[in-house]
């Protein structure tokens, strides 16, 4: 156990839209794309319109930002040979029902035959970031204490306003969808590992779940590696707010290590957090979000700084703390994915406008940052 909290390596398993360019709707087509890409960095999701690619582990972000971006390329590339787009984020504004397919799989397929039209809605990509955390007692202690403080990283990612060609009225309404899944939300507590496995293996007996992989907590200890796995988070457009989100999450759970190791004790109401994670899906950085200090309502801008002064010590230690300071910066000058989106829509009232948007984002995967902010590249 001794050192998880000073070397830290992170990695991302982002999902994408795969959309017709001519209509600008979800495609049911990633099977053609995933064809021809390695399977060891990209893999099928529940619905045939997604595709998942996986990032290696790394200690700097700047590494990981530059590996995030060749997948995004080597993806991108492969759409445009076929005349398809990729789009990240929580949803697509644009969706024709009867088009879409479940993958052609066994698991897939018994999940739709279990769970019906809550299948059928999982429309819905996100952002997943992997923190190494070796020792699994530690790794479930650590998935519920940071469950307080994972609410303002679902604001920052939030790029779901639209579903099925409407404004829902949410910045994050793809974390709505996903909470209906019966082993969503926040994890509660257990005493070791061996509680939680036991949990897991109690919920199978149940039928209403048939493998661990099947546990959707905001946060969880990885059923395949050795880490903390933060779900929460929307797809995210722009590679820089993964970066900010992933260097975000890593400094709580270095600090959440550290307090453990200190006897710090840690008392969490998840009826509290379910409050506030509503409250981040709702308004994102455009309205308020619950201070998980105080938690009482604050405006967001305010909360987000406070959480990364909090993480300061951490930050520092794994020499993130400028880049994390200046990645702040912008996302809270330019505002959510969903604000721009609905910016996008308020100018000529067509949702293509959106899909645009998003697909021109997606595509600017380039990283360069030789000293001040970072600096993106489109790919076209």
């Amino acid at each position: 156990m001794e050192g998880d909290e000073e070397a830290i390596r992170v990695g991302v398993e982002e999902e994408f839209h795969v959309v017709d360019l001519s209509t600008r709707r979800l495609a049911a087509r990633a099977d053609l794309l995933l064809e021809s890409l390695p399977p060891e960095s990209y893999a099928r999701e529940l619905q045939r319109s997604t595709v998942e690619s996986n990032s290696a582990p790394f200690m700097k972000l700047d590494d990981l930002a530059r590996d995030l971006g060749e997948l995004r390329r080597r993806l991108v590339e492969q759409a445009d040979a076929v005349e398809l787009g990729i789009v990240a984020a929580g949803s697509a504004p644009l969706v024709e029902r009867r088009e879409q397919k479940v993958s052609q799989e066994p698991r897939y397929e018994q999940m739709l035959s279990d769970y019906q039209q809550l299948t059928r809605d999982q429309l819905i990509c996100g952002t997943h970031v992997h923190a190494q955390v070796r020792d699994p007692d530690l790794a479930v202690a650590v998935a519920h204490r940071l469950t307080p403080w994972v609410p303002p990283l679902l604001a920052l990612s939030a790029s779901s306003p639209y579903w099925d060609g409407e404004d829902t009225g949410y910045a994050s309404y793809r974390s709505l969808v996903w909470q209906r899944w019966p082993t969503a939300g926040p994890i509660d507590k257990y005493d070791s590992a061996a509680e939680y496995d036991e949990m897991i293996k109690e919920l199978i007996r149940t039928g209403v779940i048939t493998d661990p992989g099947m546990i959707y907590s905001d946060i969880r200890p990885s059923q395949h590696v050795p880490t903390v796995e933060l779900r929460i988070c929307d797809s995210c457009p722009r590679v820089e707010d993964i970066v900010l989100i992933t260097g975000l999450f890593r400094a709580m759970v270095a600090r959440e290590l550290q307090e453990i190791r200190q006897g710090v004790e840690r008392t969490v109401q998840l009826a509290a957090v379910r409050a506030a994670s509503w409250q981040a899906a709702r308004s994102g950085l455009e309205g308020e979000l619950i201070d998980p200090v105080s938690g009482v309502p604050r405006p967001a801008p305010v909360v987000i700084r406070r959480l990364v002064e909090g993480l300061r010590p951490q930050l520092e230690e794994t020499g993130d703390a400028e880049l994390v300071s200046v990645l702040v910066k912008e996302v809270l000058a330019r505002g959510t994915s969903a604000e721009r989106q609905r910016r996008a829509f308020a100018r000529r009232g067509r949702l293509t406008d959106v899909v645009d948007l998003l697909l021109a984002e997606t595509r600017a995967y380039g990283w360069d940052r030789p000293g001040d902010p970072p600096a993106y590249r489109s790919a076209s």
